[in-house]
């Protein structure tokens, strides 16, 4: 039976690729280190584990639960963001609950994007951008993100004709995969800029948590005129290790978020009231505590501990100060990422994901995942700088 074009037209979306591949060779009996993808290692909080069983138990939240997400949840979000950025936000309005970024990304792009119409995607960056894009039949313009811009998009050098049809602009910072950090005048500037070209401005807050050395993000909701054409969505996936939880939360333009839940009502019914009681647990009980900090800790401990080994083996990059990730060059005599990645998986029994999956401006460049434990993170460095060896003789 035919597909659609645009199923037909689709790649497999690159980290079912990678599982795929891992779970080949660990069937096949080999112990593969994966550093491929970006489910984080521990567990989520004992006090979001406790919230979720009791919620579950209470009959009254096996019915469906509100489209937009549960008055509760409302409330501790736009409380959340008072305490973290000083913002106030109306729950009713400005809040809504997500089964996941991821979900909620995609979904944006079939609420704004139409064909004939333009997003604006930063490259490299997550793949779902593109991706609910070109779902929509919307023309894809990347952005290219350079080190010698800060793997900040240029935004000034877009032309005027691609403005007049552009209608989203995607941002995330902390970068994922670079890292890298956006400084308040950019987020001042981009908010302008969509201001200016009437454009919905989507920022991916999922790493506003994981960050070092005493640096904080910001949200893009806390400059002025954001309110008016700003979507923010922040993920608890990585801030609270609550990736199977599938959860996420959105705030910021009315307008924005009532599109948003119009789309989300059309293809999914809500969040399971439990899931969205364990986020109120992680707003409430969690943020504040030593867990926050203890997590990015761990996570610059091992972004030292992988650079460090990166570079004697000459794989030199900039210190990231955001996200879980380490963006690297390839090894010399490599033709590709791809190679480059595959070579590691069968030669070595680790798994990077190859810069291309995030984007063309990927080329030459890999990522590493840092949401590894500490020992397998350890096996994996030692089998690259041994797997290498030969290569960078």
């Amino acid at each position: 039976m035919p597909r659609a074009d645009r199923v037909a037209a689709m790649k497999p979306y690159v980290f079912a690729r990678l599982e795929n591949k891992v779970g080949q060779l660990l069937a096949a009996g080999r112990d593969v280190v994966d550093l491929g993808q970006a489910d984080p290692d521990g567990p989520a909080p004992p006090a979001v584990v406790r919230a979720l069983q009791a919620a579950a138990a209470d009959p009254a939240n096996h019915h469906y639960p509100p489209f937009r997400a549960t008055a509760a949840f409302q409330e501790a979000v736009a409380a959340w963001y008072g305490r973290r950025w000083g913002i106030r936000l109306d729950p009713a309005s400005q809040v809504l609950a997500l089964g996941g970024a991821k979900q909620g990304l995609f979904h944006l792009a079939l609420a704004y994007l139409t064909p004939g119409s333009v997003a604006l995607v930063p490259d490299p960056g997550f793949p779902t951008y593109a991706d609910g894009a070109e779902f929509a039949g919307a023309e894809v313009v990347r952005l290219p993100l350079r080190a010698e811009h800060g793997f900040l998009p240029v935004l000034d050098a877009l032309q005027p004709d691609l403005l007049r049809r552009a209608r989203l602009l995607f941002l995330n910072y902390p970068h994922n995969p670079t890292g890298a950090v956006a400084s308040r005048a950019f987020l001042a500037h981009a908010v302008d800029f969509c201001r200016t070209h009437d454009i919905l401005l989507c920022y991916d807050n999922a790493y506003s948590e994981i960050t070092f050395e005493g640096y904080r993000a910001p949200s893009v909701l806390e400059f002025p005129g954001a309110m008016e054409v700003a979507i923010e969505i922040v993920t608890f996936s990585k801030a609270y290790n609550m990736a199977g939880f599938r959860l996420a939360m959105a705030a910021g333009s009315t307008d924005a978020i009532a599109a948003l839940a119009l789309a989300e009502s059309k293809a999914n019914t809500g969040v399971f009231a439990a899931v969205q009681a364990a986020g109120v647990a992680a707003l409430e009980q969690v943020y504040g505590s030593a867990f926050p900090e203890q997590l990015r800790h761990a996570y610059q401990q091992r972004r030292d501990r992988a650079l460090a080994t990166m570079r004697r083996l000459g794989l030199d990059a900039p210190t990231p100060m955001g996200a879980a990730y380490l963006w690297l060059p390839v090894a010399p005599g490599f033709p590709d990422s791809e190679g480059f990645a595959d070579h590691l998986l069968e030669r070595g029994q680790v798994c990077v994901a190859p810069g291309t999956a995030f984007g063309t401006e990927g080329r030459g460049h890999f990522r590493l995942s840092l949401t590894c434990p500490d020992e397998r993170l350890g096996l994996g460095l030692e089998r690259i700088a041994a797997t290498l060896a030969p290569a960078l003789r």
